[in-house]
């Protein structure tokens, strides 16, 4: 079972669990995550088919105290936006574990398994079950992920590089949110309006001509120019989820991205709107309920944090360096060679 894997097909059964640690847990939070390829592998061995993936990510507040490695470059707390009208929230999150595969019960039974571990020192603030609704729709009714970048275009778009980062190349930066949708009043929009607040067209899936695509459409909203010759893409992941009984139904945004200032910024024109004040239609019929950030290492670090020197090591290596320097000198000016054996 493939952990961390950030790109990968639509699945079609998700679990979305967010997290907090309990306080003085950390150790113990810390060693079970090194063993979370492992119980993968021995939940998926049992279904070699089934395309489990398991991505866990780690917010701002829990990285320091989860391990001694530096933080992740872009690694931050998110910030609420809040708009004229809408508010992208702010909730607690101090790890993400999302779960995914062709089947519901592969997500559950890993997921069961992981908070058997992880459950006596952690405390779920939010669980999210999602699944595939026909062709790849939410429950609005339109294809959702359209515009995702693939091949080259999508290892650009939302995994780290060695250049950004060269700790934590292979990971990636995940944004999630939680929203709610009130269905008795989208429904009561017609097609045709409801094409003009999502910017393509409901049956087709196509994006709709410039000319007459609202400027306050979600697709000419998350639309970025780009930066530099340099596209502002993101992967969403997301999944529809809903209750029968309580009419809960939503859709859990879940965005993968190199950079999350690319996924930020999209929000930002969404809520607070672009030009100021022009947010973003869709946002009449979806309230976001939670909004964290996170980042999800590669699997190397996962496995054993150890791989990324720590700071104090990497301090205590550059104070090494210089005092070698130092010596170096002294040895050159005073031609005492025989001192640096006895320098060490």
């Amino acid at each position: 079972m493939p952990t961390q894997q950030i790109l990968s097909d639509p699945a079609k059964a998700a679990i979305f669990l967010t997290l907090t640690i309990n306080e003085s847990a950390e150790e113990k939070v810390a060693d079970i995550l090194t063993d979370v390829s492992a119980l993968g592998r021995a939940v998926s061995f049992r279904v070699p088919d089934g395309d489990l993936i398991c991505v866990v990510g780690v917010g701002a507040r829990a990285w320091p105290r989860l391990f001694d490695a530096p933080m992740p470059k872009h690694l931050h707390e998110f910030k609420e936006i809040k708009g004229d009208k809408h508010t992208a929230v702010s909730t607690p999150g101090d790890l993400l574990i999302h779960l995914r595969a062709r089947t519901q019960d592969l997500c559950f039974e890993l997921a069961n398994q992981l908070m058997n571990k992880l459950g006596p020192y952690t405390t779920v603030v939010d669980e999210t079950h999602g699944f595939k609704y026909f062709d790849e729709r939410d429950l609005l009714g339109f294809v959702d992920g359209t515009e995702n970048p693939e091949g080259k275009a999508a290892v650009t778009a939302a995994v780290v590089s060695p250049e950004e980062d060269p700790n934590y190349a292979g990971g990636s930066y995940v944004l999630v949110q939680k929203y709610m949708h009130p269905l008795d009043e989208w429904n009561a929009l017609s097609v045709e309006e409801q094409e003009r607040v999502i910017g393509r067209t409901k049956l087709a899936d196509i994006e709709l001509d410039d000319d007459v695509k609202p400027t306050n459409s979600h697709v000419a909203l998350n639309d970025l120019d780009p930066v530099d010759g340099k596209e502002r893409k993101i992967i969403r992941d997301n999944m529809p989820f809903g209750t029968i009984g309580t009419k809960e139904f939503g859709t859990y945004f879940i965005g993968y991205a190199a950079d999350p200032e690319v996924t930020e910024t999209m929000l930002e024109h969404m809520f607070l709107g672009n030009p100021r004040g022009n947010y973003d239609r869709i946002l009449d019929f979806s309230t976001a309920e939670t909004g964290a950030l996170f980042f999800a290492p590669p699997v190397s670090f996962l496995d054993d944090p150890t791989t990324v020197e720590s700071d104090s090591e990497a301090s205590d290596q550059e104070d090494t360096s210089s005092e070698s320097e130092d010596t170096n000198e002294s040895h050159e000016s005073l031609r005492i060679g025989s001192l640096k054996n006895s320098h060490k």
